[in-house]
């Protein structure tokens, strides 16, 4: 503990972000350009060394948080990486993306600002990356053994380079035609810039891991004869069955799913697109859907141009402190504020729109539409109605109301794996209730040899849970090609995030 009064002389800070006028005019990350650096050591020097670390149960990964908070607080940023590195694959994500539940758990956080864990992580992979400390690390020998990794999200991505640095032979199969999942086409740039993503793909590539993009195993390719070629599966496919809104007009053209709108915009940083075929140019735009998705969509919709936008949540406004029913170290659900919000309510166009662009408890009724005509058959979308909804989820008196929309985004969230991929069926496996991959205990599916990790076992979550699933995985793909195991487990198919 290099300043034992820290906690107490140090009060929490974060970087500045780029001026909103600027940042909306670009897609790089909103973070001003080397802000973290100056301040992280005094921010480091806040962790308590508390005798029972509870950030550490917050973190399904079992992040070693006071460890490299001490080292960073003494300049030894080599340690640090390597204490970081020893739990988390991929720092440099999970730093930028994650909402941080190891912050609420911090115990400084039971009466003060929690430690700003998030930001030192970041800033010792990007430390990391720029010191050189991230050398490829290929297997010393061998096993002879072959793995296919199917989905190269997070999930996959942790499993495969676990399984290669374990020295087998590992091949990550890929539907998209570049490999990283949402990481690559649902995070907007401005959240993670994709050259950290192609960095981290160029070290797995340096340590023997193959990559198939383009190539969609269900479909393009039969799943039992993959099966077939190889020792182990592991399936990683995410939870990207998008949840619906049934209700009258869903039909209209100009309403999307996020999920067909948030990968177009990506591709225009790919440079697939010189514009994106759904775009919010010039028109006046509703998000119905209140979570991390829906503030994606506002910070794309803002970039793009649009003439107005409201976010829609059918929730409540949160509080701005913990409710006595969410009790420390749980993550509260409380009134946070995004970048994406915060470029909203410094650019509201109208006095009567929301400061930062939201409405609570608001519940969509029905799509108006325009005559249907050549080029919009079935009618285009011009208004959104809606109705306040109570806590109940009753729909409060006198309280209908109509938005003007030219584009409507659905940022609903997932059910599970999509169920009808040919996949599953290839491989006789089954869907548990929930909607996705039903396995034990041991990440094993009915089949032999078939492992399930991150979202498609376990349902929509965050990617310190998909890292954490993947390294699991890959532990108990290992004990079944050798027979034991050495790589770490950090959580088991059943955990869950601590709740009250």
């Amino acid at each position: 503990m290099a300043d034992p009064k820290g906690f107490l002389t140090t009060p929490r800070r974060l970087p500045p972000r780029r001026p909103v006028d600027e940042r909306v005019r670009d897609w790089n990350e909103v973070q001003a350009p080397g802000a973290l650096l100056p301040i992280i050591n005094a921010q480091a020097d806040r962790c308590m060394d508390c005798g029972i670390p509870f950030c550490h149960d917050g973190c399904p990964l079992g992040n070693l948080i006071p460890e490299w908070n001490d080292l960073v607080s003494r300049d030894d940023w080599l340690r640090a990486s390597e204490r970081l590195h020893a739990t988390n694959n991929f720092p440099e994500f999970t730093g930028r993306l994650c909402p941080a539940p190891c912050e609420s758990a911090c115990v400084l956080a039971i009466n003060q600002p929690a430690v700003t864990i998030k930001n030192v992580e970041v800033a010792i992979a990007d430390r990391a990356w720029e010191s050189g400390y991230m050398t490829p690390k290929p297997p010393e020998r061998l096993s002879g053994r072959t793995v296919a990794v199917i989905g190269s999200g997070p999930a996959g991505l942790a499993a495969a380079q676990q399984l290669t640095r374990a020295g087998h032979t590992v091949a990550v199969y890929e539907r998209d035609d570049r490999v990283g999942g949402l990481l690559r086409y649902g995070i907007p740039e401005f959240k993670m810039e994709k050259r950290h993503l192609d960095r981290r793909l160029g070290q797995m590539r340096a340590e023997g891991t193959k990559f198939r993009s383009g190539v969609d195993v269900g479909t393009d390719l039969d799943a039992a004869e993959l099966r077939a070629r190889y020792d182990a599966l592991v399936i990683a496919v995410g939870a990207r069955a998008w949840r619906e809104l049934p209700v009258p007009g869903r039909e209209l053209a100009g309403i999307h799913q996020a999920m067909e709108y948030l990968p177009m915009a990506n591709r225009v940083r790919e440079g697939d697109y010189a514009r994106p075929p759904i775009t919010a140019e010039g028109k006046h735009v509703v998000i119905v859907g209140g979570g991390d998705t829906g503030a994606d969509c506002l910070g794309t919709v803002l970039r793009q141009g649009a003439a107005s936008v409201t976010q829609l949540d059918i929730h409540p406004r949160p509080g701005d402190e913990r409710a006595d029913g969410e009790p420390w170290p749980t993550y509260p659900k409380i009134y946070r504020m995004s970048a994406a919000h915060e470029e909203a309510r410094e650019l509201a166009a109208s006095p009567e729109a929301d400061v930062d662009a939201r409405v609570f408890s608001a519940a969509t009724v029905r799509f108006e539409g325009t005559a249907p005509d050549a080029e919009r058959p079935q009618g285009g979308v011009r208004a959104l109605r809606l109705i306040g909804a109570r806590a109940d989820g009753q729909p409060g008196p006198d309280t209908e109301r109509v938005l003007r929309a030219d584009l409507v985004l659905l940022a609903l969230g997932f059910h599970g794996p999509e169920p009808d991929s040919g996949l599953f069926d290839q491989l006789g496996l089954e869907l548990d209730e929930g909607g996705t991959v039903a396995r034990d205990a041991s990440f094993a599916t009915g089949a032999d040899g078939v492992f399930v990790a991150g979202d498609a076992g376990r349902g929509q979550s965050l990617i310190v849970w998909a890292i954490a699933e993947g390294r699991s995985a890959a532990a108990a793909v290992d004990r079944y090609l050798a027979g034991s195991t050495t790589l770490p487990a950090p959580v088991g198919a059943a955990d869950r995030p601590m709740t009250a």
